[in-house]
């Protein structure tokens, strides 16, 4: 079921303020690129670590009921849990689909029962035709409603009735240590099912092409090629986050086990629901600055700046390079783009840039909303 399906590209991001590199879980086991040699996603053997011994006296004290009542407690909790997440597991699996493209294969989401299906933008891009198949087996041909890229999220839609929408949460209300499952078709293999808990909130992450994600969920469940797209749940049954990301470690060239990253379910209803009314995103609530940027031997150098943008009003031109933005130095297009996906469209940012004739200055850009097809 694997072997016969193509392999997407290695897609790799870096995550902020981190040493570990992110990559982009699209459909199937990837190849190097980029300059970079790793294993994408693949696990690296555990080293085995020793054990501590307690330190027990040599004269127990009298047995007593204590521990008994403890463990008996102890069980049944971990009982009651095992049984909250078959529960989840059967009433979350229905909804999350495989979907098959022209390059591979990723996971989504039924979002409502007119057949519309959410999942990430690299995994339907670059690609005419989709094949939908439902945790029952049954496969269905989906067209096109919309993506964008910024926040990797698109919308397919499935000819069919009988769907079974997933519950969308509320992931502001997540708290770091909750338990949260990851549901998709990683490496081919339908309807597989990971867990872990939710290990940090907000999480700032870039991607290859640039975008970053500016409210990603970190998660130890494992997030394996293919589970792109699909859904990670809580013990309410409720989708709180799109997995979409996965660490490696650069240094030992593997996965950086229990290091994945999700799309929230509000950034993703969001996005979802602009892109089923109109199959575009109107109003993304994104910061936009309007320029593009070059990394070049100071820094970022604007190569281009748009038109009645929130940069052009404020005087940045061609050619100057961006030297810091609120005190913080840029060294690169990266530092500089995740600083301002930090904020929110209206916010006034200080720009110190160094213009083509060697001065500096310092402008103050009110930044306006990212676009469509930006």
């Amino acid at each position: 079921m694997v072997s016969d399906k193509r392999r997407l590209g290695q897609r790799i991001a870096v995550p902020v303020a981190s040493l570990v590199l992110v990559v982009v879980v699209a459909a199937c086991a990837s190849s190097a690129n980029n300059g970079f040699s790793a294993k994408v996603l693949g696990g690296a053997p555990a080293s085995a670590t020793a054990t501590l011994a307690a330190n027990v006296p040599a004269v127990l004290p009298g047995a007593t009921s204590t521990p008994v009542t403890s463990l008996v407690v102890s069980n049944g909790s971990a009982l009651a849990l095992q049984e909250q997440m078959v529960a989840v597991i059967k009433q979350a699996s229905p909804s999350v689909v495989e979907i098959q493209t022209d390059a591979g294969l990723g996971s989504g989401i039924v979002y409502d029962s007119k057949g519309d299906i959410v999942t990430n933008y690299h995994v339907v891009a670059g690609s005419t035709t989709f094949t939908v198949t439902l945790s029952n087996g049954h496969s269905y041909p989906a067209t096109l409603v919309g993506s964008y890229q910024p926040d990797d999220i698109a919308v397919i839609k499935v000819n069919t009735t009988g769907l079974t929408p997933a519950t969308f949460g509320d992931s502001a209300q997540l708290s770091v240590g909750d338990f949260v499952m990851a549901m998709g078709n990683p490496l081919g293999l339908q309807s597989s099912v990971t867990e872990g808990i939710v290990s940090a909130l907000n999480r700032q992450v870039s991607e290859p092409t640039g975008n970053v994600l500016p409210d990603a969920i970190q998660t130890s469940a494992a997030i394996n090629p293919g589970n792109s797209g699909g859904a990670l749940v809580d013990l309410n049954g409720e989708v709180v986050g799109i997995p979409t990301l996965e660490a490696t470690d650069p240094q030992l060239g593997g996965a950086a086990g229990g290091i994945g990253f999700a799309i929230s379910s509000n950034r993703a209803k969001v996005i979802a629901d602009q892109l089923i009314a109109s199959g575009t995103v109107t109003s993304s609530g994104r910061a936009y600055m309007g320029v593009q940027l070059s990394d070049g031997a100071n820094g970022p150098t604007i190569v281009l700046v748009k038109s009645g943008g929130p940069a052009a009003a404020a005087g940045v031109a061609v050619g100057d390079v961006v030297l810091s933005i609120d005190d913080t130095l840029t060294p690169d297009t990266a530092t500089l783009i995740e600083a301002v996906a930090a904020h929110h469209p209206g916010d006034v940012v200080k720009l110190k840039v160094q213009h083509q004739d060697g001065t500096t200055a310092t402008v103050s850009v009110t930044l306006g909303e990212l676009p469509q097809g930006s």
